[in-house]
């Protein structure tokens, strides 16, 4: 839960990436390796990239914006898209995003000049307060012939003025391949379009919005939480050739055979807001021998529930942050944070720590050195990475529940807020021999990007957050990691950082 404001556009990660080099599930067999299932990321990106992908002007409000009637597609198949323009016309230019060279993104299609057109105001309506975009569409969109991965189509006025907009060209299977799970969910929660999100509206967080819809184009520059806390991580992957496969939080909450196969999920920068079917989903996938690297913070810890809208299922993302104020009969369906009741399922018992904080800076502490997830980094305990830890952090807590076998590998001090506290990122593995990892720092993928994330983020740290995770997505690509990588259980050497919810957690 960050607060809610535009972020810069991603850097070029070219210079700072050097040091990198239920039941229905099946077990990934540990003898078969990484690149037994061919990687289509390595003949995707050997073609030419594009560095003229970016968003240069947003220009004025309402320039241009535009949304999906999907979040996700299969390649191939076609969805419509709804654009506002106050100039003559625009043109759309899709762009999967990816490593290329450095380049980070491949021009794929191009649309014929449009004509333009002032669409309808934002409608809020009910007693959620909903708010959506009461458009007509403006063309229908072919993926024939785009790869499967994460795209930005960007919207270019006749005037100048850019804004993107997100679509994913889904994976049709996961079997074998390193899961990349697109934080749909969270992107729209933070999403002020319209005036309102989950957390504020006029008058503030009474104001808010118990419902987002995805009908309504994206605030700012229309990507700012992909670019934010997902398109670094992405380049680092599609670099490591391993094998890939793109899906969302709405294709996780669909379909309860996405994952069956898959060899590792991996949840990026900011990855809150899960509803009942996600969770159910990854923690069978887990128990069947899937991997799960979580390079955020605050992840799981928002319950949701889907409805659908006038464009289709799963388009409304209901969350009243509330269990006595969500009118739904059911407890175990009621949309408060995890942790709470009456049905707690705390967010540990997943990911392996719990959110404890925000606003959270410090710098990230190395505990455990010879752990494998470190090979290659040159680290020693002790060493500390400024600025990487932050705006939110987890930790193991008294409060759990921590699983067994766990291994803390970096335990830091922290500042949050007015109190010092500690975060801790860790290793578990279960009898099935899938390893959980968690960094427990929402600024990890920032901190790919070096200087340009800010913070205090060096260059050094840049090129050790980058060789950290291509270890742990190597490792967890091969098969279930705890049969390779065995933890070694520290936690009673930790001091447990104090349990309960953040400072301002409702109010960021």
């Amino acid at each position: 839960m960050i607060m809610n404001r535009a972020v810069a556009a991603v850097a070029v990660l070219l210079l700072l990436l050097t040091g990198c080099g239920g039941g229905h599930h099946e077990a990934a067999s540990p003898s078969r390796t990484p690149h037994s299932v061919p990687s289509p990321a390595v003949a995707e990106n050997s073609r030419p990239g594009t560095s003229a992908w970016k968003v240069r002007k947003v220009g004025a409000e309402h320039a241009i914006e535009g949304f999906a009637d999907h979040v996700s597609v299969l390649p191939g198949e076609s969805f419509r898209l709804f654009v506002s323009t106050t100039a003559k016309g625009y043109t759309v230019t899709a762009f999967r995003m990816g490593w290329y060279a450095g380049a980070q993104a491949r021009k794929v299609w191009a649309a014929p000049h449009q004509a333009g057109r002032r669409q309808a105001p934002a409608k809020t309506a009910g007693r959620t307060h909903t708010v959506t975009a009461p458009w007509q569409p403006s063309l229908t969109v072919s993926t024939r012939g785009w790869p499967e991965g994460a795209y930005l189509l960007r919207l270019d006025a006749d005037s100048g003025s850019q804004r993107f907009v997100p679509i994913t060209v889904r994976s049709a299977s996961t079997a074998g391949r390193v899961v990349i799970l697109g934080g749909t969910t969270t992107w729209q929660a933070y999403n002020m379009w319209g005036g309102r999100d989950l957390y504020q509206g006029p008058g503030g967080f009474d104001g808010r919005s118990r419902a987002v819809s995805f009908d309504r184009p994206y605030d700012g520059n229309g990507a700012v939480k992909f670019l934010a806390f997902e398109q670094p991580a992405i380049a680092l992957a599609e670099r490591t050739g391993l094998p890939l496969a793109y899906e969302t939080d709405n294709d996780l909450h669909h379909d309860p055979r996405l994952l069956d196969g898959a060899r590792a999920l991996v949840s990026l920068g900011h990855d809150e807001y899960w509803s009942t079917a996600m969770r159910d989903e990854v923690t069978k996938a887990r128990d069947a021998g899937m991997n799960i690297a979580f390079l955020g913070a605050n992840a799981v810890n928002r319950h949701i529930r889907y409805e659908p809208t006038s464009l289709g299922p799963d388009r409304l993302v209901v969350c009243y942050k509330s269990a006595d104020e969500d009118p739904v009969k059911d407890p175990a369906e009621k949309t408060q944070d995890w942790r709470l009741s009456p049905r707690p399922r705390p967010e540990s018992a997943l990911i392996g720590i719990m959110y404890t904080c925000f606003p959270a800076d410090g710098a990230w502490k190395v505990y455990r050195p010879d752990n494998w997830v470190f090979a290659g980094t040159g680290a020693h305990k002790g060493d500390e990475f400024p600025g990487v830890i932050g705006p939110e952090s987890d930790a193991v807590t008294a409060g759990g529940p921590t699983p067994r076998p766990i291994e803390v590998l970096a335990h830091s001090t922290i500042q949050c807020g007015t109190y010092t506290t500690t975060s801790d990122a860790t290793y578990y593995t279960t009898k099935s021999g899938a390893g959980v990892f968690a960094t427990g720092t929402m600024r990890w993928v920032c901190s790919m990007r070096g200087r340009a994330c800010g913070h205090g983020v060096t260059g050094k740290a840049a090129s050790f957050v980058s060789k950290v995770t291509e270890n742990v997505l190597r490792a967890f690509a091969a098969g279930p990691a705890g049969q390779a990588h065995p933890v070694r259980d520290n936690l009673a050497k930790i001091r447990p950082a104090r349990a309960g919810m953040a400072q301002g957690a409702d109010l960021d």
